[in-house]
């Protein structure tokens, strides 16, 4: 039985990826370590909080003695890492946080596994660890072109910088201890569970309560959206048969603008949900500081090495994941009570 150690698994992706693969797999062990600040909630993982595959443990991947803890109770295998600072904005308000759990909270993960996986003979063999980071430490591409593995880094917010540090981080433990380790770069991902300061739940959200709907400077920044089911089963290939030492790109190849995706998720809601729900919602703002206009990521790598392939289509998953946001109405109100709403004033009031 294999065991894993997903840190951050109680946020977006990482509950995604707990749900995906207690359900693929009968035989693992998954050891979720999360902080629960304000983006992680335990609601996320309900449905499997009693499974007897899977332990929850709340604190810090800063926490030296408590990682050390982990791999001296459980026999890690794996480690995924999903825990991050995430959000741009909040970066800008206060990088040091960022610099704090993105780039020490990593080396403290890689620095634990390494004493517990490294011998003089060198490292014992099936033991893994992936860092999930993000195409924005790449920058920003102009109207054509791709993020391949060898475009060089060239980061531009406090959150990316922090991301991108962490990779070379990881990267200087397998080019200097030859380490066993993966690094994953994903495009923006949308689907259940997402904390409504992104974009795609903070429009639903406020369209559902007759809000404004802040779209940065003329809304025709670009991102390559990615189906968060689709980039779990990314990483679980990545896991198993990624080269050891590889970065791998995990794109949607579905580049759509800001506007488009706003005006798409009205349309839906005004055609089924409240025909009261229209554009008039839509209120342009201030462009945010150092603002990349777009991104694309060419998976070709992941596509021929490890046979991954994005299976959602953007039109098919952008609508289940509003029926899900329109199903889960409870977990949206829980979610945006307390921090996130004198969070959400700050920003755009």
């Amino acid at each position: 039985m294999k065991t894993y150690l997903i840190t951050g698994g109680a946020g977006f992706i990482g509950s995604n990826f707990i749900h995906y693969m207690l359900k693929k797999y009968k035989d693992i062990k998954i050891i979720n370590l999360d902080k629960l600040t304000y983006a992680g909630n335990l609601e996320n993982l309900k449905s499997v909080g009693n499974n007897e595959n899977y332990n929850f443990v709340q604190g810090d991947i800063c926490d030296r003695d408590l990682v050390s803890s982990l791999f001296e109770k459980y026999d890690i295998d794996y480690v995924v890492n999903f825990a991050a600072e995430s959000h741009v904005d909040r970066s800008i308000l206060d990088p040091k946080t960022f610099v704090k759990t993105n780039v020490l909270g990593t080396v403290n993960l890689l620095d634990v596994a390494k004493k517990a996986w490294e011998s003089k003979e060198g490292f014992k063999s099936y033991k893994k660890y992936v860092q999930v980071s993000t195409d924005e430490v790449y920058g920003s591409l102009g109207e054509t072109g791709y993020f391949t593995e060898t475009t060089p880094i060239d980061s531009h917010s406090p959150y990316s910088s922090s991301k991108a540090s962490a990779d070379l981080m990881v990267k200087s433990y397998f080019d200097t201890y030859k380490m066993p380790i993966n690094i994953t770069r994903c495009s923006n991902n949308y689907g259940p569970y997402q904390f409504p300061e992104k974009l795609i739940p903070l429009i639903i959200n406020n369209c559902l309560k007759g809000k404004a709907l802040p779209v940065y400077g003329d809304g025709m920044n670009i991102r390559d959206w990615l189906y968060v089911e689709d980039h779990c089963k990314a990483i679980d290939m990545v896991i198993n048969s990624g080269s050891v030492g590889e970065v791998y790109n995990i794109g949607g190849h579905n580049e759509r603008t800001n506007l488009h995706i706003i005006k798409t998720i009205i349309n839906y809601l005004h055609e089924n949900v409240d025909t009261s729900i229209n554009e008039s919602l839509i209120t342009f703002v201030e462009d945010r500081k150092g603002h990349d206009r777009r991104y694309g990521i060419d998976p070709t790598k992941i596509k021929e090495e490890l046979g991954w392939y994005p299976e959602t289509k953007f039109e098919d998953g952008i609508k289940m994941t509003i029926k899900w946001y329109l199903e889960n109405k409870d977990w949206m109100d829980n979610v945006t009570s307390g921090d996130y709403q004198k969070y959400y004033d700050k920003m755009y009031n």
